[in-house]
């Protein structure tokens, strides 16, 4: 049974399907699908509010990929400066971590290893990391000229936008 599932999820990973799609095709209903999901991104974000001190869905993220590095921006309501101050404090304190070359915070926030941290570990040295305030939260400018760290930065980019659901 296991075999005959794995070659319907293949077959229909070939083809295209939705997650829907694939979850009936091998008699599970359409909704565990969904229900996994969402349970395993609030348990990311839980843990992600443990780290950061506050709700995460109360922040805006945004994580973008340049032609040198990468930008991670958090950003709270206007009127909340003691959310604007956390938030600052979490990216300095994440910035430090980074530049020693420590990468734990990701990885208990996604409870996995996080594609790019390797890389950009053995190459902290070639990597600047520089914490800029926004009237409503803050800014790290990751940036290097080594085309191996670019490429890990945009890999560990990339993988934020996809498990915080920001594009």
């Amino acid at each position: 049974m296991k075999f005959i599932a794995a070659v319907l999820l293949t077959a229909c990973a070939l083809a295209g399907c939705d997650a829907s799609t694939r979850s009936q095709a091998i008699g599970a209903p359409a909704l565990d699908v969904a229900e996994n999901a969402d349970s395993a991104f609030k348990a990311m974000d839980h843990r992600h509010g443990d780290v950061v001190g506050m709700d995460p869905m109360a922040m805006a993220h945004q994580f973008e990929a340049v032609p040198d590095g990468g930008d991670i921006v958090l950003e709270r309501g206007a009127h909340d400066d003691m959310g604007i101050a956390q938030i600052r404090l979490h990216l300095l304190r994440i910035t430090r971590a980074f530049e020693r070359g420590d990468f734990t915070i990701p990885g208990f926030v996604h409870s996995t290893a996080v594609p790019g941290t390797s890389i950009m570990a053995a190459k902290r040295d070639e990597i600047t990391y520089r914490v800029e305030d926004l009237p409503h939260g803050g800014v790290i400018r990751i940036r290097t000229t080594d085309p191996d760290a670019i490429r890990a930065i945009h890999s560990f980019i990339e993988f934020q936008v996809s498990e915080h659901r920001t594009k």
